[in-house]
Parts: structure tokens; sequence; C-alpha cells
């Protein structure tokens, strides 16, 4: 059965954890034609009418999707949402302070990117990188802004994150997916139950993300903790292609408010 098509849960029950759509695709499509189109704050609306939690964006260096003026128009864009969260993610040692300095947002993350980097594809080496970031957590903090840090999903580097400041952790959840349906699937579901234990015993919210989709959303949920947010940009946006946004929003909110149902 197609998931986008299951009905009889309703879309308003997030199950404790919100959804923020990730725009990047959006932007990267337009990038591609001095055409305006498809329009990254159209997107915006949509998802958020749709019952998004809120939106993210990882303005790179390179400005291969996401561009200044972006950040600017979803920050106007979001004034009409005041319940919903801004998320602006990327290096903290590149551009995003510029943006966080700026825009305020609600959120940012902390992610350490190379400049020429892909994609995502690590978390944070805190004994290497911390001293460089821990004035940065603290600036964005004193501007009233939430500072998650991407990590893997390593216990033991939890404390670090909290030495730091951190208000939440994401933790970078691609290793799960990768594993989904294998016989891994087991033990990379307790290895990222128990950072997420290991980040709320000491005080920090976790959220997660990275290659999260409708297949395999619903049992990282129920199986780990206390999940606030989850930031999903490729797979949603891929799915919005050929079912529209607002249904493919509906569609991964019934995911977590099933897997809410599910941890009960």
């Amino acid at each position: 059965m197609n998931p986008l098509l299951v009905t009889g849960l309703d879309p308003s029950r997030h199950g404790g954890t919100a959804l923020s759509v990730n725009l990047n695709l959006v932007a990267q499509m337009r990038n591609r034609r001095a055409l305006g189109i498809p329009s990254v704050t159209k997107a915006a609306a949509i998802v958020l009418e749709a019952g998004a939690a809120g939106i993210t964006v990882h303005p790179r260096p390179d400005g291969r999707h996401i561009r200044p003026h972006d950040v600017s128009e979803l920050g106007e864009l979001l004034q009409r949402w005041p319940q919903a969260e801004y998320n602006i993610e990327g290096n903290p040692l590149h551009n995003l302070m510029d943006h966080v300095r700026m825009r305020r947002p609600r959120q940012c993350t902390f992610v350490p990117d190379a400049e020429g980097q892909s994609t995502s594809d690590h978390g944070w080496n805190l004994g290497r990188d911390g001293a460089r970031i821990a004035p940065l957590v603290a600036e964005a903090q004193a501007l009233g802004v939430r500072v998650s840090l991407f990590m893997d999903a390593d216990p033991a580097a939890m404390a670090g994150a909290r030495g730091l400041g951190a208000d939440r952790v994401e933790l970078y959840t691609e290793p799960y997916a990768a594993a989904h349906g294998t016989p891994r699937q087991a033990a990379e579901l307790e290895r990222f139950a128990a950072a997420a234990r290991a980040a709320q015993a000491l005080g920090m919210g976790v959220n997660a993300g990275h290659d999260l989709n409708l297949a395999n959303l619903g049992d990282f949920l129920a199986a780990v903790p206390g999940v606030l947010e989850v930031s999903i940009g490729h797979a949603l946006i891929s799915d919005a292609l050929e079912f529209g946004y607002a249904e493919t929003v509906r569609a991964y909110l019934r995911c977590i408010a099933g897997a809410g149902e599910a941890a009960r």
C-alpha cells in the first residue's frame, strides 16, 4: 500500500515530534534556470499550511541551493506563522553565523561540513573543533537562538556537546537509514536510542535528520525516545514531486503520529 494514501490517522497529532521541512532541494531545482520556479517561499507556505511545524534551510557558501535572499525571504514569510520554527543550519566557521546574526531564527544547527562537501556525512569531532565553536554557541544563544549540534550517534560524545552549552543535538541518521531493513537495523536503533538517552540525561533535547523517509521514519521514532524534531528534505521533496507538497506533509505527519502510538 502506498503510504501517501493511507488514511485514518489525524495528521494534527504529531506524536510529540515536530516535522521541519528542508527546502534545499526546491532551491536547487530553481537554480537550474533563471526563471524563479519552483518558488521556495511558495513551497514553505504550502507545507506550513499542511501542518509542518517548521522550515529548515542549509545555505552553503557556494550558493548551490539556498541563497542569502532565500534566507531573508523565508524569515519574512515565517512572521505570518509565529508558531513555526525557522531552523538555519550550516557550518558556523563558514557562512552560518552571518545568517544567524541577521535573521535570529528560533534555532540554528551547527554542521561540520567542508565548503565543497556535497551533503552532510558526519557529526562534529568536538575534541578537535570544540574550542573553535564554543564562542559561537555562546554568541548564538546571546542572540536568543537555540543551538543544536549535528552529532554522530555516540553516547560518549554527548557530554562534549553539553560542555559547549548546546541546547540540543541533531543525531546524524544516515547510518540508521542505510541499515534499515537489514540485519543491522536493530543494533543501529539501539545505538541511536542510547545516544538519545545520554543527551537527554544531560539536559539536552534531541533532534534527528539525514536520509529519513516514509519507509524508515516510523521505526526510528518508535525505537528512539523523546525525539523533539526531525528535519527531512530530499525524500520529502522527492515524494512531493509525485503527490504534491500538502499531501506529502500530511503523509509524514501520519507516519510520525503512528510511531507515537506504537511507542506507547
